[in-house]
């Protein structure tokens, strides 16, 4: 049975075997940590996520947008998983919707949040557990409830598209967790400089881009004409996340699903999939992206960007 050696934030390190075809030798191997936070929403419901904590949680902290973050220096990142869950899911719309955001000082895995009106908040779903690879519950109805509400994003963002590797490159490198384990998810939030405000890493997709977008709000770095950066593929809920943060640009190392790239064109996001080795796939509204001084559309070819 595997033993747990060393514990570290976001990585544990167990004892393991590994077998080839000629021997058997005892190793310690370093996992990704799967942990709980509860995120309690005053008269509406509470919302349980497996998560990755790659930061301690720092003794009691808190938030209120009169006073910002309370306690410590930054955001921390329980607060800001919090707070993007929530943002994303649809029960606030501005950091004013929020009263109070705080961690519980007798459970460190459980976030209070409580909002200015909860009569205004778009409940979709309460009470429930959000596994690290749950999306969309339910059938093609359900689309418009998890879309409901979100306006078009803003078009101000232009970017060369030789940035794009050059922030997946960054987002990799400041991947400590995924770096010792190979078991997480990144995010990052980008501006259209192609400069990497904010990263965040997690077990689960959904989660990572959520710290990512938490982080900001909390902050007060704004998320207008800034883009998002993912290791993962992009499926309707990332889509439906970006879109609420109204971001310009989703670029991912990895594939998209036909619902995404439903969503982007309808919310005018710029959506690029296989971001690397200097080529990308853009499914959806190219113009933001350039290839040395030119502009390109939907349908075009720009190398080293290759337009779908």
């Amino acid at each position: 049975m595997a033993k747990s050696l060393i514990h570290q934030h976001g990585i544990r390190a167990f004892s393991a075997q590994r077998f080839d075809a000629s021997s058997r030798t005892s190793d310690a191997c370093w996992v990704v940590e799967e942990e709980t936070l509860t995120i309690d929403v005053e008269d509406i419901g509470a919302y349980t996520l497996m998560w990755t904590p790659t930061e301690p949680v720092a003794a009691p902290c808190g938030f209120t947008p009169e006073d910002g973050v309370l306690g410590r220096d930054g955001v921390p990142e329980a607060l800001a998983l919090a707070a993007g869950f929530a943002f994303t899911e649809g029960l606030f719309s501005s950091i004013e919707d929020i009263r109070s955001l705080a961690v519980c000082p007798d459970n460190r895995g459980l976030v209070r949040l409580a909002l200015a009106d909860p009569e205004c908040a778009l409940v979709r779903r309460r009470n429930v557990v959000v596994g690290s690879s749950c999306g969309i519950c339910g059938g093609r109805e359900r689309v418009e409830d998890v879309l409901r509400g979100i306006p078009p994003v803003g078009d101000t963002l232009r970017l060369d598209c030789t940035r794009l590797d050059d922030i997946m490159a960054t987002m990799r490198q400041r991947q400590a967790v995924w770096l010792a384990t190979g078991g997480t998810h990144a995010a990052a939030i980008f501006d259209g400089e192609g400069r990497v405000r904010v990263l965040a890493e997690d077990l689960g997709r959904h989660n990572a881009l959520d710290k990512a977008i938490g982080q900001c709000l909390l902050a007060g770095i704004p998320l207008a004409g800034c883009g998002t950066a993912l290791t993962s593929r992009i499926t309707l809920e990332m889509a439906s996340k970006a879109a609420r943060a109204g971001l310009e640009l989703i670029a991912a190392v990895s594939a998209t699903t036909s619902l995404a790239i439903e969503v982007t064109e309808r919310f005018g996001i710029t959506l690029c999939g296989f971001v690397r080795n200097g080529r990308a796939t853009a499914f959806t509204h190219g113009r933001r992206l350039r290839a040395g001084d030119v502009a390109t559309d939907f349908g075009q070819l720009c190398k080293p960007l290759h337009i779908a």
